[in-house]
């Protein structure tokens, strides 16, 4: 078992949430290689996500966001399982993030799921959970989302969201 350091540690756990002696765990059985152990954290959380999607979300939070010269705005109701983790500082940027993202990249659906049977739509920009984040382009907002639910514990859902424009 190779000498993991406490600084490749700590940066682990910045880099994915995942707990210390998980971190300390990976990082021995990959040697130390902190890229192979984030790419085998990042799977551990996706199959943590998907144990816990069909969990019920009802408690979260409602978050807006006024862009810059207050022209164009959004609001977005996240659920999570408790309301503990709804006042955590993690889903509250997630919730944030979400919102920004409605304002800048102007969706029409959660997901394709809630489109309108025929409606012709392209699913990569109608659908919010389908587009490139923001801050992110290599990674979809339901990947950030299965991230998240990585590191908080349980399931995140994006109920619904709004989008506001001036003269629009």
């Amino acid at each position: 078992m190779a000498d993991i350091s406490l600084e490749s540690i700590k940066k682990l756990r910045e880099l994915t949430g995942a707990a210390i002696m998980e971190c300390k765990r990976v990082l021995a059985d990959t040697g130390g290689d902190t890229p192979k152990a984030l790419e085998i954290l990042k799977a551990k959380g996706l199959a943590r996500a998907e144990e816990k999607s069909s969990r019920v979300a009802s408690q979260g939070t409602i978050e807006a966001y006024i862009h810059a010269g207050g022209r164009i705005g959004a609001l977005i109701e996240l659920n999570c399982e408790t309301d503990f983790v709804a006042r955590t500082d993690a889903f509250k940027e997630l919730a944030h993030n979400l919102a920004m993202q409605v304002a800048a990249m102007n969706p029409r659906f959660v997901s394709p799921e809630d489109a309108p049977a025929g409606d012709n739509l392209d699913p990569k920009n109608d659908c919010l959970l389908l587009q490139s984040f923001i801050k992110s382009p290599d990674m979809t907002i339901q990947d950030l989302i299965k991230q998240h639910v990585g590191i908080l514990g349980e399931n995140v859902r994006v109920r619904r969201f709004s989008r506001f424009e001036l003269g629009t």
